[in-house]
């Protein structure tokens, strides 16, 4: 049965290259009367949050009823119990749970379908695809599916004593439907050979330890009815960039870690995954071995033993919701104690039971699996075939309820739940605390307060509000692990648990006290200083080894960064911090970071306008186009004997009022202007704008609401590289000797290229060389290509400049294709003192830096911008 465009709006031809309209991405679908459970209709989130802007993920639209768990940035987040079993048995796209090891790549809806994966390894046909071919070429199929992260309900662990993962609390899962295609049949195009055992995963997302990447076992791949598939549609709409845009592996049954987004490579190999994240992630250790112990002893991450793959057993409560009171005056005399339950492996939840007696005696719950309406339809939904009626797998959350009568619950301490799937494996009474704090799953147990004339609930932890009843029990000295919920009977002389000995962040050898302005002037992206608890830490050492990125700690320079700090790391990380710790603010200081007291600006009778710790305000004078996209936008110096203060190869921070918000945006830019220009400053900036189904920029909408003579701050210079003229640069603070540029750039990423060209080819005396390779889609796209042509005239001995489309017209002479291995082959050879300088969108500069590698560049040669 083809469901039809009139019936749902849904319909497209399987071979399409859309299937979904990639342009304009409106959910249509609606609910009808076919007897399957489908997603609701939603509003497109139109702006980003301010919390994100100035982040690396300020083109994220995200809802703002998610619950922060690691801080502002990188975003991990769940939603609220209660709104997530609301929306029943599909999850809408924006409440659903999001884990993210570090920035969320930019993809434009224009390299969405030309996004390429490779198929390679130990296989007869390694190739790579491109997603439009990958939609033409295979079925297209769509199934409901659970994805859990193996963190969820660590909280309880994280109570029990910190593990080296941040809380989640019960809703750390979501379920949609999924489109896709199988891995099995990606896999048989390539032919695997003989002695292949595992298929490797590499997503887009570049972290501090490499690309996330991790495997399952090829013959798990292989076979269709484990589910698991490359997707690129969730619950009838493209992918959104939090969920893997535009492509991600989906695997039903296992931990949410395996299923990688932002899909670039799948690798067959021998052995499992020796990506960073494999080892180091997504494992639950023996429970003796203590996060010192783990830190000190590497082979326990070695031990693939110790890996999670399929998810265990596990259940929650979603009514009685955290904090609620039961009115015992009301005409009430029954309660539907409800909740919702889930296996692994594909195993079917078989039975959930209720205890109202701490265990001794069980209730079974009535159990709705919603995924089995799916099976007695074989219809085709999103262009594709829904595959579920030939299935015998459960890879999908259940909804239990349970019926009890008031005076029941008026007799008992507590509700416990616990649920059990097929193969007969059901819930632990007691935890099974590990240092990751993964798959956490002993039964569930709501505590019930009896009251004068009522009954109030409590839930183990609680994310906001109210503390559960396992918090106050270790708040109170109780032991959690004592077999009775950490609570001591009448009788007992069980002496209380003393309170876990406080972590010391200080070292007992500084002595400084800083002032507010000196903690200000002695802060930077450099070296960024922050402030916890009153004390003054440097955050310079672990910038490259941290594992939310340098970014993470660039973004708290400067400030008071206690809240989310405290929220988020373990204790391992706070014993680190001694090695930070260089002083204590001063009580005005600590005043004055609470008040955000920034009265301290830079004279305007500096010669520079720039300034590294403050912003300075210029006002805008002109707005000039260069293309329908690209404007150059230009500020006037309050002093206009100022030159910028920007050294060639640094960049400038702009932040802008965005005036329908009110909040303000963060962008690095290089300024085109002449860095020795005085009175003024000259910014090139493409941008994007929002369009029907399209969310616009945020920076690029704040941007074009500006009108002459509106204030723009600015902050600077940033960066770590410098031209300091006639063959020497500076890489963070060492100089070192230039032979030659080989300068790979795309779009707007032409403007710190730009910089330093001009820098090298206005010197007659400057014997550098340099090699210009500039990508775009169209020739009109080429950006400042007159002025560059003027440097290259005169300079064709020192200079190479070519310019390649992947979508140039007739007219165009030029080359043609991306910038790929052949076109670096010929003229980017690594030779002494030579310098790679990449700036251009994340998959071009990631592309090219892996050219290079493998070309023989070493990487302290190749910067990107």
């Amino acid at each position: 049965m083809e469901v039809r465009l009139a019936d749902l709006s849904l319909s497209a031809d399987p071979k399409s290259m859309t299937l979904f309209n990639y342009q304009h991405p409106e959910p249509t679908l609606r609910r009808t009367d076919l007897g399957i459970p489908l997603p609701a209709s939603r509003p497109r989130l139109p702006t980003v949050l301010e919390k994100d802007s100035g982040t690396p993920d300020d083109h994220v639209p995200r809802d703002g009823r998610l619950i922060r768990l690691t801080g502002v940035h990188p975003f991990n987040a769940e939603a609220p119990l209660t709104p997530l079993y609301q929306e029943g048995f599909l999850t809408s796209v924006d409440l659903f749970y999001v884990r993210n090891h570090g920035a969320v790549p930019k993809v434009l809806d224009e390299d969405v379908m030309s996004w390429e994966l490779s198929v390679e390894g130990l296989v007869e046909n390694p190739y790579t695809i491109t997603l439009k071919d990958l939609i033409q070429e295979f079925e297209q199929i769509t199934m409901p599916i659970t994805l859990v992260c193996a963190g969820n309900r660590r909280k309880e662990q994280n109570t029990v004593r910190k593990t080296k993962g941040f809380s989640w609390g019960s809703a750390g899962l979501s379920t949609a439907l999924f489109t896709g295609t199988l891995l099995a049949n990606l896999l048989k195009k390539a032919k695997p050979i003989r002695g292949a055992k595992y298929m490797c995963m590499e997503g887009a997302d570049k972290l501090p330890n490499g690309y996330y990447g991790t495997s399952v076992k090829l013959s798990w791949a292989m076979d269709p009815l484990k589910g698991m598939m490359v997707a690129h549609g969730m619950n009838g709409e493209p992918l959104v960039p939090d969920h893997g845009r535009p492509l991600r592996v989906v695997v039903p049954g296992q931990i949410g870690g395996r299923s990688v987004k932002w899909l670039r490579r799948l690798i067959v190999t021998k052995e499992p995954s020796d990506n960073w994240y494999h080892y180091y992630d997504n494992k639950v250790l023996p429970t003796t071995v203590t996060p010192e112990q783990s830190a000190a002893e590497p082979a326990w991450w070695k031990d693939d033993r110790y890996s999670i793959y399929d998810l265990n057993v596990n259940s929650a409560v979603a009514y009685p919701q955290h904090n609620e009171v039961l009115s015992l005056d009301s005409e009430i005399q029954d309660y539907d104690i409800r909740g919702y339950a889930y296996g692994g492996g594909g195993r079917r939840i078989t039975r959930v039971e209720i205890s109202l007696n701490n265990g001794k005696s069980w209730r079974l719950a009535d159990i709705d699996y919603p995924e089995d309406r799916y099976r007695k339809r074989d219809i085709d939904i999103y262009g594709s075939r829904i595959d579920m009626p030939d299935r015998d797998t459960s890879f999908c959350w259940c909804f239990w309820k349970y019926n009890v009568s008031v005076l029941d619950l008026q007799n008992s301490d507590s509700i416990l739940v616990r649920a059990m799937d097929e193969s007969m494996m059901t819930q632990p009474r007691d935890m099974y605390w590990s240092v990751l704090g993964m798959m956490n799953n002993p039964w569930f147990r709501i505590r019930i307060e009896r009251g004068e004339r009522s009954l109030r609930f409590e839930h183990p932890t609680s994310l906001s509000g109210p503390p559960g009843w396992m918090e106050k029990v270790k708040n109170e000295g109780g032991d959690l692990l004592n077999g009775r919920w950490g609570e001591r009977s009448a009788d007992s002389n069980e002496p209380l648990t003393p309170p876990p000995e406080e972590v010391v962040m200080t070292s007992p050898d500084v002595k400084r006290v800083f002032t507010i302005e000196e903690f200000r002037a002695e802060s930077s992206d450099e070296r960024p200083l922050f402030v916890i608890l009153g004390e003054v830490y440097d955050g310079t050492g672990y910038l490259k080894d941290h594992p939310g990125g340098a970014q993470s700690i660039v973004a708290v320079a400067g400030t008071d960064a206690t809240e989310d700090f405290m929220a988020i790391h373990s204790e391992n990380a706070k014993a680190m911090m001694r090695d930070y710790h260089i002083g204590r603010l001063d009580d005005r200081g600590r005043l004055a970071l609470q008040s955000k007291d920034d009265t301290d600006l830079p004279s305007p009778s500096r010669t520079e306008f720039l300034d590294p710790k403050h912003w300075t305000k210029a006002p805008l004078t002109s707005i000039r186009s260069l293309s329908w996209d690209t404007k150059v936008f230009t500020f006037k110096f309050e002093n206009e004997n100022q030159v910028s203060g920007l050294p060639v190869g640094q960049h400038l921070m702009m932040r802008v009022k965005d005036k329908a918000k009110g909040t303000d945006v963060l962008r690095a830019y290089t300024p085109i202007s002449q860095t020795t220009r005085k009175g003024f400053l000259e910014v090139l900036i493409k941008l994007y704008l929002p369009a029907p189904g399209v969310v616009g920029g945020q920076m690029s909408m704040a941007l074009d609401q500006l009108a002459l003579n509106d204030m723009v701050s600015f902050k600077g210079p940033i960066g770590k590289f410098e031209y300091l003229g006639r063959g020497k640069a500076s890489v963070s603070g060492k100089t070192r000797a230039v032979s030659s540029f080989t300068m790979i750039c795309g779009g707007s990423g032409i403007t710190p290229i730009y910089q330093v060209f001009r820098a090298v080819m206005q010197d007659a005396e400057d014997e550098t060389r340099c090699t210009v390779l500039d990508g775009n889609r169209r020739e009109e796209d080429i950006l400042l290509r007159e002025e560059i042509a003027a440097l290259e005239s005169g300079n064709e001995s020192r200079c190479r400049v070519l310019h390649t489309l992947t979508g140039g017209g007739e007219g165009w002479s030029g080359l043609r294709g991306r910038i790929c291995e052949e076109l670096l082959r010929k003229e980017a050879e690594p030779v002494k003192g030579a310098m790679a300088l990449i700036c251009g969108p994340p998959e071009m500069e990631k592309s090219a830096r892996e050219i290079l590698a493998k070309m023989g560049w070493k990487d302290e040669d190749v910067l990107t911008f």
